[in-house]
């Protein structure tokens, strides 16, 4: 045999080799993060068998769907988990199909990197592949029912049920992502002699945010399970989860997103764990033993008011650590930082309150529970509307210290005691707050025309929404993607110096305006105004420390030029 001819075998034999290894890994990859469905019984309804009334409500079996005149969705189910996911799926096929959409295009946005983008769904997929053993299998079977109704265009991303069941880790996936400031809630609570009626009263915002599309659809939805506790939840089409919620037994929860180590495997969903609370426990000792059993992937703390106790206390968790706070007095607030002596010497706990927003925003809600020595829900929607600093400093419109920071995705307001708990219309927190009675609306099990809310006991919309402010503020979120791009292509013709002056003179007073447009002068090449930009910003309250410190060293870079 020719020396030509052993070298090409030789390359064959290679490249053989590196083709069957390769098949072979991609052969394990997909098996390895393929995730079987769980084995249900046969469909017990499909789309045929949706009914629309005269009143536009889908009525599937017991099940139903409308949309009230506030622009809230309200969904009933009933039945065992794959009856009430299937129902879930067909009743919201088509909100489901937007849902995802947004989802994926905010995705894009945030990593325009296709590259990049590609490795995070394969990175996802693989370290969530064990995920489904730490899902109780009646979830499992209602997040497959739901998946039945998700369309085949996103199939790139994964299968159906796959990626179905990664979404409801969206919440937890946001903690590794904290640069985009995607999670950063605030709750708080007040009982006794804090309120007018010494009933319990629960404050939240929402700030999960995903864009202004995901948030269009809000669902407040109503889960009469053939075991456990009937409940409530406020969240999105498609999901199950509860990130907002009470029961019939006045439990009321929510959860803000705590600093920890970043995971290193995939435990049970933040939201499921919430979810099963709901469902499962009466008081906070069957809470506090639900968080014990369950093991999770990320820090959270769950603040949890109950009928039964009479009280508020937050439950902190973390992958390793569990401890409760509570406070002596009757009231307690809740930002994004551990409070109680279990984690006093957490390290990732204790940067987080050196340098994060979340104590500047948990001393800006205690300051205005102060002002409302009696608090009824008003004051508690008041407080949730607030958008200034502490002393009621103007400090701009979207800052991240800020107790409403204009992007919440919902915000509730409970009243555990009387089984009441009030929702959000659009837009963000300002929108009126529609009082839900879960004991009337369990009684009745049926739609109303308009909605299933209290007409009576509505909170009206946020004067704000009619102010020069806010349409300032509308603007500015219009004209932000455009500085985007133009600080992005300096070559490309550049907007009037009146443009300009209009987008700073829509939100003069936050920091994060001046650094837009500190970069916008440095792309191009106007130094000396992005210099004043930047010494103005520094001038501002700035949300944290590590951006102060970007702004400075861009300064600084500025200040070395000649």
């Amino acid at each position: 045999m020719s020396n030509g001819r052993i070298r090409l075998r030789r390359v064959l034999i290679v490249f053989g080799v590196l083709f069957v290894v390769s098949l072979g890994f991609v052969l394990w990859y997909k098996a390895a993060t393929h995730l079987a469905p769980p084995q249900v019984k046969a469909d017990p309804f499909s789309q045929n068998d949706v009914i629309q009334d005269e009143d536009s409500i889908l009525h599937l079996a017991n099940n139903f769907l409308l949309k009230n005149d506030l622009g809230l969705y309200e969904m009933y189910l009933e039945g065992d988990g794959y009856e009430r996911g299937l129902a879930h799926g067909i009743l919201c096929k088509d909100l489901i199909l937007y849902q995802e959409g947004v989802f994926i295009k905010q995705l894009k946005q945030i990593i325009p990197n296709e590259r990049y983008l590609s490795m995070l769904k394969y990175a996802t997929l693989f370290f969530n592949r064990h995920m489904p053993e730490y899902i109780p299998t009646e979830y499992l079977e209602e997040i497959y029912g739901i998946s039945k109704a998700h369309p085949d265009s996103f199939n790139f991303i994964g299968d159906k049920y796959d990626r179905v069941l990664n979404y409801h880790a969206a919440h937890d996936i946001g903690h590794t992502m904290q640069q985009y400031m995607l999670v950063g809630c605030t709750s708080f609570s007040a009982w006794d002699g804090y309120t007018n009626d010494s009933q319990i009263v629960v404050g939240r915002n929402f700030d999960f945010y995903m864009g202004d599309d995901f948030a269009r659809n809000k669902v407040v939805s109503f889960f009469n399970p053939d075991s456990g506790y009937a409940f409530a939840t406020v969240s999105w089409p498609g999901f199950i989860g509860a990130v907002s919620g009470m029961n019939l037994e006045g439990l009321a929860i929510t959860i803000n997103a705590s600093a920890g180590s970043p995971p290193t495997s995939t435990k049970m969903p933040i939201a499921i764990l919430v979810r099963e609370i709901l469902q499962k426990a009466s008081n906070i000792d069957e809470a506090l033993a639900i968080c014990k059993k369950r093991e999770t992937f990320v820090s959270e703390s769950i603040l949890v008011s109950s009928a039964k106790d009479r009280k508020t206390v937050i439950i902190e968790k973390s992958p390793t650590i569990l401890g409760v706070f509570e406070r002596n007095e009757s009231r307690i607030s809740c930002s994004n930082h551990y409070q109680s002596k279990a984690f006093e010497n957490d390290e990732w706990n204790k940067d987080n309150i050196q340098n994060s927003d979340s104590p500047y925003r948990l001393a800006r809600m205690n300051e205005l529970m102060d002002q409302y020595p009696n608090m009824d829900v008003e004051d508690v929607a008041a407080i949730l509307r607030s958008k200034e600093g502490l002393f009621g400093v103007d400090i701009g419109l979207g800052n991240q210290k800020s107790v409403n920071q204009l992007i919440c995705h919902h915000a509730v307001i409970f009243k555990p005691e009387e089984r009441k708990m009030w929702v959000s219309a659009p837009p963000y927190n300002l929108g009126a707050f529609a009082c839900y009675d879960l004991k009337e609306i369990f009684a009745l099990k049926s739609p109303k025309k308009g909605g299933l809310y209290r007409r009576d006991l509505l909170i009206t919309s946020d004067p704000f929404l009619k102010t020069d402010a806010y349409a300032k503020y509308e603007l500015f979120k219009k004209l932000k993607p455009y500085l985007v791009f133009y600080t992005q292509h300096p070559d490309f013709p550049q907007p009037a110096f009146k443009w300009i002056q209009l987008f700073e003179d829509c939100n003069p007073n936050w920091y994060h305006t001046h650094v837009m447009l500190g970069d916008y002068h440095v792309a191009t090449k106007n130094l000396l105004q992005a210099k004043w930009h930047y010494k103005k910003a520094l001038s501002l309250e700035i949300a944290s420390v590590g951006e102060k410190e970007s702004i400075i060293k861009k300064l600084n870079k500025l200040e070395k030029t000649k």
